[in-house]
Formats: C-alpha cells, sequence, structure tokens
C-alpha cells in the first residue's frame, strides 16, 4: 500500500527560540514489508544572527564531532540583499553576506565563520580560492576539502577547521583533459577518508580521479564502469544554462561514459564507493579492494525519464549503514534505498519553498544520530535539517 505525508500548505513564522519546530514533510513509502526511516523538517535551524543572509549554498557536510559545515556563495546575494554593506546602509535592520564557510552546532547556533580568499595562495597573480566554489568534504581529521566550477576553477583547497589553507590539487587556471595526472577541469567533490583523496571532475572533465593521501601524488583515474574515461570534455567554461540543456540528447542511465556533470564521489559502508552521474539520473556503485583497485557493481537508476536539472546530486547513510539517502535536484526528493540491496523504499520531500521542501537541492549529508542535512543553490539559497523521528514498521 502506498501512504503519503502530505506538507503543511503555511507555516506561521517560528521564534528562533523555538529550537524543535518540527514540521511534517511530503514523503512516500513504496514497500510496507521494510522498516522506513521517518523524519520532520526542523522549521527553526539554523539561527542565522539577525543582520546576516545565506546565499546559494553548494555543501554541507558533518564534522567528526556532529558540527556542522556548510559552505556558501557570497557573490550570489544582490544589492537587495545587502543593504548594510553600503556606506551609508541602505537598509535598515538587515543584511551583511556571511563568509564561505559556517560552522553550526547541533542547536543550529552559529559558532564560526570564515572567508576562504584571505588565506588562499596566490600563484601567478591568481588567487587559488575558487570563484564559484562547489562541494564540502570534511574529513577524519575535521579538514575541509573545497572545489569549485567557475570559470577556470579547476582546483581543490584544502584547509584547517579555523581558515588556514593547508595544500591543493589543480590549479586555478589550468587544465588539461580526462587523461591528466595533475590538472583537474571543475571539480565537483571530495572524498579523503580511505586509501586515496577521490575528486569527481566534473563539470569539464568526466571522471573521477585519486591521489595518495600524504603528497597528493596521482595514483589513478576512471570514467563509467572503472573503464578509462571516454565522455568529452566540456569546450569553454561551464554556464548555468547547461545544466538544463538537452544538447545532451537527454539522461541516458544505460550510457557506457560518464555525462556532462560528475556530481558527487561517497565512500560508504563496506568499501562502497558512489559516484553520481547527474545528467544520466544514475548512481554508479562500485566496491574499492584493499590493494585500491576498484570494481563496478551496478547502476542505481534515480528517478528515470526526468529533465530539466536531472536527479542524482549527493549520497548519504544513516549512521548503522542501512539505508542510502540519495538526492534529487529536479524532482525536489530524497529518495530513500536499503543499502543491502538498493531498492528504492521511497521518498521524501517536494519542489517548494516551505521547510522541507527544496529547490535545486544540491548536497546531504547525515548526522551520528540520523538527522540529514541538505543544501540548495540557485534561488534556493539555504540549508535545512531534518529531524530522525523513528522507523515506520
Amino acid at each position: 500500500m502506498l501512504r503519503r505525508i502530505l506538507p503543511i500548505t503555511a507555516l506561521l513564522a517560528a521564534s528562533p527560540a523555538m529550537a524543535d519546530t518540527l514540521v511534517p514533510i511530503a514523503a512516500e513509502r513504496l514497500n510496507d514489508a521494510v522498516p522506513f526511516p521517518t523524519f520532520q523538517a526542523d522549521a527553526s535551524w539554523p539561527r542565522v544572527p539577525d543582520d546576516l543572509m545565506i546565499g546559494q549554498v553548494p555543501g554541507v557536510a558533518v564534522a567528526p564531532d556532529d558540527t556542522i559545515w556548510v559552505l556558501t556563495r557570497p557573490g550570489s546575494l544582490t544589492a537587495t540583499d545587502v543593504g548594510l554593506e553600503t556606506d551609508p546602509p541602505q537598509a535598515l535592520g538587515c543584511c551583511r553576506r556571511t563568509g564561505h564557510l559556517l560552522r553550526f552546532d547541533q542547536d543550529g547556533r552559529l559558532i564560526a565563520q570564515w572567508d576562504g580568499t584571505s588565506d588562499a595562495p596566490v600563484i601567478d597573480g591568481v588567487s587559488q580560492w575558487p570563484e564559484n566554489v562547489h562541494g564540502l568534504h570534511v574529513d577524519k581529521q575535521g579538514t575541509l576539502w573545497i572545489g569549485g566550477n567557475g570559470e577556470g576553477d579547476h582546483v581543490i583547497v584544502n584547509y584547517t577547521p579555523d581558515g588556514k589553507f593547508i595544500r591543493q590539487i589543480g590549479r586555478r587556471g589550468v587544465t588539461e583533459g580526462n587523461l591528466s595526472q595533475t590538472a583537474l577541469g571543475n571539480p565537483t567533490d571530495v572524498n579523503a577518508d580511505g586509501a586515496s583523496v577521490l575528486v569527481s571532475d566534473g563539470y569539464i572533465n568526466k571522471r573521477v580521479i585519486g591521489f595518495s593521501p600524504g603528497n597528493l601524488d596521482f595514483v589513478g583515474l576512471m570514467g563509467a564502469y572503472g573503464r578509462p574515461p571516454s565522455a568529452p570534455v566540456r569546450e569553454g567554461a561551464f554556464d548555468q544554462s547547461q545544466a538544463t540543456s538537452t544538447g545532451d540528447g537527454g539522461p541516458n542511465p544505460a550510457s557506457e561514459s560518464f555525462g556532462d556533470i560528475v556530481h558527487c564521489v561517497v565512500r560508504g559502508p563496506d568499501s562502497t564507493l558512489y559516484v553520481c552521474d547527474r545528467r544520466n539520473n544514475r548512481v554508479q556503485l562500485f566496491r574499492e579492494g584493499e590493494d585500491g583497485a576498484v570494481e563496478f557493481v551496478q547502476d542505481i537508476v534515480i528517478g528515470d525519464g526526468t529533465g530539466g536539472t536531472r536527479t542524482a546530486t549527493d549520497v548519504g547513510f544513516s549512521p548503522d549503514g542501512t539505508y542510502v539517502y540519495v538526492a534529487d535536484m529536479m524532482n525536489g526528493r530524497i529518495w530513500v534505498l536499503l543499502r543491502a540491496t538498493h531498492e528504492v523504499l521511497g521518498w521524501m520531500g517536494k519542489n517548494g519553498r516551505y521547510p522541507g521542501e527544496f529547490i535545486w537541492l544540491h548536497s546531504l549529508d547525515v548526522d551520528s544520530q540520523g538527522n540529514i542535512y541538505t543544501a540548495e543553490v540557485s534561488t534556493g539559497r539555504r540549508v535545512q535539517r531534518f529531524v530522525f523521528t523513528g522507523l515506520a514498521d
């Protein structure tokens, strides 16, 4: 039997003090034989200071201490958003931009923020901080890895939690195609918690590339199915119109190559590896061996037949590894899969601007209590928290 939890159609403004303002969300369960995780949206999370405004949010990541890091694009805000920044101010009470990186505690309090440009190295007169940040990974040591998909953003930067530059992969302004062992092409995501530092690469290139954890030496690369990359690189810089273009012929979940946005690389339980092939509406599942070799396991189709911005943007897991959560940009949903079989058990969320709804759902992560955090770009411009409320038997 199909069951749907309908969202509220209106919500009274929540006071920041109402930390547990939980809102029902749209959801559908597709298999009554398997327990289904349930959630409600926390409409009081996060608690951003009254004079600050968050721009687009292309990344969210839970740190080892269960604090939540949020990657923002301050430049996506316009003059009418940030009237307090002019001299004299053009607005009475709000707002100013936040920094690129925001750190929240579990209650949603902003406990740290910083601007990535302040400590970025400069090479040949070019700052190595990405022009348009994209993707955020916090490793087991608590350091942050950040990519970019703006013009010339062929770099991954690694920072300490207090905003000090550590190292980088690639270099802004330098890209050399799918077979390069050193240069990147608009990298979208990173995972540094295994035998290698893996990069999904990305908007210009069409591959996953790996580097050694210590000195970041090249260790390998692959395209779809673990084969050598075969998709052509994008000519010229990526622009937003290409996110919804049908010039690629539309999604093909059986394609022998990655589509034109390889959007995530995520390590899961039991040496699994998930790669978001967003424009082909699929996640490719691999298994990593102890020697670092990667074996293809299966295609996981997400939202078959979906057009527009397409579907699979990020992947997360329940704390016990039972469930896989896949973010779907075009449909504004989080798909819930049983990890043992990757059967789709149902979904939650819908397109919209109320709590528990999504506009351009871009990223997600899960904390140790099973709560899900989501990030939205374009006009979504927010981070949300979904509180785990138990299993429906």
